[in-house]
């Protein structure tokens, strides 16, 4: 990922340039005084769960989930099950 560094009035004089350059994976580098005071990076993509997608499907789809689509979600599920032990200040 290219990186890129640059003054807050570089930043303000064309903000929407630079957030093109984020779109396509930059990290930019807002610095005072050669200090960093903020990177700018593109956010993580929205995740839904699988029942959200579902949700989604018009009402008349004939979409189904095979026993093969079922089976890779529950290996995935299965894979991620970290005990919950939250910090003791929860």
């Amino acid at each position: 990922m290219a990186q890129l560094h640059m003054t807050e009035a570089e930043l303000a004089r064309d903000l929407h340039a630079v957030l093109e350059k984020v779109r396509q994976g930059a990290e930019v580098v807002v610095e005072q005084d050669r200090q960093p005071v903020a990177v700018l990076r593109a956010s993580d993509p929205p995740r839904r769960r699988v029942s959200e997608v579902l949700a989604l499907m018009p009402k008349d789809s004939t979409a189904t989930m095979d026993a093969g689509f079922a089976r890779d979600i529950q290996a995935a599920i299965d894979s991620h099950r970290e005990p919950l032990d939250p910090p003791a200040w929860d």
